[in-house]
């Protein structure tokens, strides 16, 4: 079959690509210094595109995604310093407030099946301001609950309510950036959410010391009150239903230039160097500049010049989305952008005119057929197990004899977590950013999302040092800067978790990066679960030196399978990409994406 009537018949998309795969780099010379960097995904003219925004109006984006992290980070921590004040007082045993965590886990993973979908439903601008909203009047529960039951309560609803924080922010990640951007953005995002999971029990130890307890809970409503008004003001929509426009005489898209404002073709083109990069036999194009009917959900004559575009070696443009219009380059005028800045203010702007919702709720399961998205949920989990053990043994350790930490000693102890997640983030930010184009220049301009993936090697490492120093090191009594040392150092590589794990399962499946979150968020959060149970029940029998001992080569047996996924994760996004593609055409049938 002719690949002009195989788009055809797929509805534009070619289900031969393998999802994940994409020309980074122009350039087929690995000693070319100078190839350009391939805009992945493909931006449009629009200067209302997030793709397209100006630096300042991106970063405005990010930062108030980083505000809504903080805003519900910080409350979901800030108890962890005072457990010991929290069972005093209320009578709650140690191992049930840690219950009562892994309760909150669970239902920050189940939340996302719900807001998830109201998201793409609605829009992200309403679930962030409302979810954040919700956690400010949740935080004032605690201090008032007398029973297990009470608390346990309390936190299910904090969790869900508080869902969005796991999910959502990732996706405006990739809402605003490039792939070979997108590390350094979700590493932001990573080290803001440990930076709230840090800071918030170091601070709470001092509250509780100099007011109490339930004041550290008040504090945090009246800090998620004031992200809410944040929020509501600058708060702008992502959701973006983008358009690209085909220049018939080049057959390249037409894009924004960042300079001026302008509309050009090939200039940051996603199919750069295309000369070079199609078969020879097709080299040509020819298309009739004149036609503009539609066919296929396409604008124009467009089989020779989609054969054109989509022959190159990098992300083809109906793969990435199915709205491409042809047009003549020299009729296209220049867009400005039409929103002032009590539009930005609207709540309904990132609506869908069809009502899909029941469609968003069912997609997700659909992607647990995908081993990339489940090794990336694996992964994420494994590694917020050691935040989990970081968490329950903190004050079971630090606070007991022979160190006898206050809570606010406890609380400082915190900051030693922070620092590392600071030192971590260059690691799984801008460098793995700067890796990933070195092997697509080595490579000759392909980039496979497993290139991320040898940071891994650097985890193994640290991670097993940290285990036998922190866990080994109480059991034989060592210097309390030890233990705060191997206690950043384990808090510190969750930075790995997060941002691996993440940008792996979004450069893999783009096009359905949203529902791809809530199933990698779903496993995490279960095996978080799951382990919240066992930790203090598996210390207590095996004691901290065995414990940690086989927390080490637990950890590591579960970082090395990263190799797998190198060696085979190709081979599976392969063999899954039919399956994969008929969920995306799907979906787009739908209207959903």
């Amino acid at each position: 079959m002719s690949k002009e009537k195989e788009f055809d018949s797929h509805g534009g998309i070619d289900f031969e690509a393998v999802p994940g795969n994409v020309h980074l780099v122009d350039g087929h010379d690995k000693s070319d210094k100078n190839a350009k960097i391939v805009l992945v995904p493909t931006p449009s003219d629009d200067p209302d595109d997030p793709l397209n925004w100006e630096m300042k109006r991106k970063l405005l984006a990010l930062s108030c995604s980083l505000v809504y992290t903080l805003g519900v980070g910080v409350p979901t921590a800030a108890i962890y310093s005072v457990l010991n004040d929290v069972s005093i007082q209320t009578g709650i045993s140690l191992s049930q407030l840690n219950n009562a965590t892994g309760y909150l886990f669970l239902f920050l993973g189940i939340g996302c099946f719900v807001f998830q979908p109201l998201a793409l439903q609605y829009g992200k601008r309403p679930v962030y301001v409302f979810t954040m909203l919700a956690t400010a009047l949740i935080c004032v529960w605690p201090p008032y609950t007398k029973s297990k039951g009470e608390w346990i309560g309390s936190k299910v609803v904090q969790g869900f309510f508080g869902a969005a924080i796991e999910s959502l922010p990732e996706i405006t990640v990739s809402d605003l950036f490039f792939e070979h951007q997108r590390s350094s953005g979700l590493a932001t995002y990573g080290v803001t959410l440990l930076f709230a999971s840090y800071i918030a029990p170091c601070i709470a130890g001092f509250i509780s010391d100099g007011q109490s307890w339930e004041w550290v809970m008040w504090w945090c409503a009246i800090f998620a009150a004031v992200c809410t008004v944040f929020l509501f003001f600058f708060m702008e929509e992502t959701n973006y239903d983008r358009k690209l426009k085909i220049d018939s005489r080049t057959g390249q898209p037409i894009t924004m230039d960042r300079h001026d404002g302008t509309v050009v073709s090939n200039v940051f083109s996603a199919t750069a160097n295309i000369d070079t990069l199609l078969n020879k036999e097709n080299n040509h194009i020819n298309v009739d500049e004149t036609s503009s009917d539609s066919v296929g959900g396409v604008t124009g004559d467009v089989p020779d010049v989609l054969h054109s575009v989509l022959s190159a070696e990098n992300s083809n443009i109906m793969n990435q989305l199915s709205r491409v219009e042809v047009v003549d380059g020299a009729t296209v005028q220049q867009r400005k952008s039409t929103k002032t800045f009590w539009s930005k203010l609207s709540m309904t702007s990132g609506a869908k005119e069809k009502f899909l919702l029941h469609h968003y709720f069912m997609a997700p399961f659909y992607l647990f057929g995908l081993p990339g998205i489940l090794w990336a949920g694996f992964f994420y989990g494994q590694s917020l197990i050691w935040f989990n053990v970081l968490n329950a043994t903190e004050v079971l350790i630090l606070a007991a004899p022979p160190y006898n930490f206050s809570s606010t000693a406890c609380g400082l102890a915190y900051f030693s977590p922070l620092i590392f997640s600071f030192i971590v983030f260059f690691l799984v930010g801008t460098f793995s950013d700067w890796l990933k184009v070195r092997i697509a220049r080595y490579r000759g301009g392909l980039s496979l999302p497993e290139d991320r993936l040898y940071t891994v090697i650097i985890y193994c490492f640290i991670g097993v040092a940290a285990c036998i120093l922190w866990g080994v090191g109480a059991y034989y009594e060592i210097h309390w800067f030890g233990l705060v040392f191997g206690l950043g150092m384990l808090g510190g590589c969750s930075m790995f978790g997060i941002t691996i794990s993440t940008t792996y399962a979004i450069d893999c499946y783009k096009e359905l990066d949203t529902e791809a979150m809530v199933v990698v968020i779903i496993i995490r959060n279960v095996m978080s679960f799951a382990v919240s149970f066992g930790i203090t029940k598996w210390i207590e029998n095996l004691g901290l030196k065995n414990a940690f001992i086989s927390a080490a080569f637990i950890l590591l047996a579960c970082n090395l399978t990263f190799v797998g996924m190198v060696i085979w994760g190709p081979g599976l996004r392969n063999r899954t990409k039919h399956y994969y593609w008929s969920l995306v055409k799907k979906y787009r049938d739908l209207g959903m994406h």
